[in-house]
């Protein structure tokens, strides 16, 4: 197995691990948003090991993109976890995405 290939292995069962880590709250949103985050992290780890493997150009461009968006992503989710876990249910600054569909208004 080579160097790429026994990395993006070990990324993948961290991430799944992660994934699976806390204990599910029976909140669907909680549970959603819990799972998302070492997802996404999973996602930047992986384009991580793109950029210090891969040499094609595009390649690289677009693991930059995706270390980028997810991120901000996480960031997001991880601000609206902690407002769920508090109780909080309104809009309350979610989603403040820079990713995908760029800020909330």
């Amino acid at each position: 197995m080579s160097d790429f290939s026994g990395e993006m292995h070990a990324s993948m069962e961290k991430m799944t691990q992660g994934m699976h880590a806390a204990p599910p709250s029976g909140d669907p949103d909680v549970d959603f948003l819990a799972m998302m985050i070492p997802h996404h992290q999973g996602a930047i780890d992986m384009a991580r090991l793109a950029l210090i493997h891969g040499r094609d150009p595009a390649t690289r461009r677009l693991a930059e993109d995706i270390i980028a968006s997810q991120q901000v992503e996480i960031e997001g989710m991880q601000r609206r976890l902690t407002t769920l876990r508090r109780g909080g249910r309104a809009r309350e600054g979610y989603p403040e995405l820079g990713g995908t569909r760029g800020p909330s208004n």
